[in-house]
């Protein structure tokens, strides 16, 4: 049992509300995973070729003489860092002795084991604005309970994949995915779906038609919320035992693995809330 969230704006005036919003969404989900929490936010897309970096290291990492000594810029919130510079540093940051979560020129994660309340504070998540933000609250179940397994799943540029449930093919689909050159840094069965999203978009499909591919290749139950810079997803399998819902409002598009995370959402009682058909995918793109 693990639990879900996430907002997509289609009103630019409620930006800068989106983190407050998102993270009392996540907070209601506290007790479907108490083990690890994690959000994924999207907004102050950078441009020139730039990407933003977001990163995680120990106590002794010089942020600043860091960013200065690969030649980027440093963003602090709360404890989270995300360095922006130019494309292809993952591998000489992380040999600088950081740990790199994300990449892309607008998504941003910060994850940490732990309760949804002392991530969003350690992070600054409510003061945060944006335009998409994706939520995760994770009750551990084949995987150990890290900080590299908790959810959002972010494996390619502005890719963010959360997830409840569990697949059953996934160490297959992996080492299918290692032969076409995938690495992996988890034994999480969702980075295998991330990976697999992340592959075929690689390949030229959009996020609709990788999320197609995922449901004729990964065999188990889920419901997957997925995001990338201009579009926000949500897909259940045929069985659809672990739980969702939907709330479509003219400014907004907001999922839930239950309602009481939406209830705080502004004119909810105006939204068009419904549970997600088995296997159909619904994807929303920005306007």
């Amino acid at each position: 049992m693990c639990g879900i969230v996430g907002l997509h704006l289609l009103d630019g005036e409620l930006e800068p509300q989106l983190g407050d919003l998102l993270a009392g969404m996540l907070l209601q989900m506290t007790d479907r995973g108490p083990d690890s929490s994690g959000v994924a936010l999207y907004g102050d897309v950078v441009a020139g070729g730039q990407v933003k970096y977001s990163c995680r290291g120990g106590a002794d990492v010089a942020w600043p003489h860091l960013a200065g000594e690969q030649g980027m810029t440093h963003v602090a919130h709360g404890e989270g860092h995300v360095l922006i510079g130019p494309p292809g540093h993952r591998e000489r940051l992380e040999t600088a002795g950081v740990r790199v979560v994300s990449t892309g020129r607008a998504v941003e994660v910060f994850k940490e084991v732990g309760l949804p309340r002392d991530v969003v504070a350690r992070f600054d998540i409510a003061g945060r604005h944006g335009y998409q933000g994706v939520g995760h609250t994770r009750l551990a179940t084949e995987s150990a309970i890290t900080t590299d397994g908790s959810h959002p799943f972010s494996t390619h540029d502005d890719l963010c994949v959360v997830h409840n449930g569990s697949f059953s093919n996934y160490f297959s689909v992996r080492r299918d995915l290692e032969r076409e050159g995938e690495q992996f840094a988890t034994a999480n069965d969702t980075e295998v779906a991330a990976r697999l999203l992340g592959h075929e978009m690689a390949g030229g499909r959009d996020l609709g038609d990788a999320l197609k591919v995922l449901q004729k290749t990964l065999d188990g139950f889920y419901t997957l919320l997925c995001a990338t810079e201009d579009q926000f997803a949500v897909v259940r399998d045929a069985v659809s035992c672990k739980p969702a819902v939907v709330a479509v409002h003219d400014r907004y598009v907001a999922m839930a693995s239950e309602y009481r995370a939406l209830t705080e959402l502004p004119d909810i009682d105006k939204a068009t809330v419904f549970e997600p058909v088995p296997t159909e995918l619904y994807v929303w793109s920005r306007r």
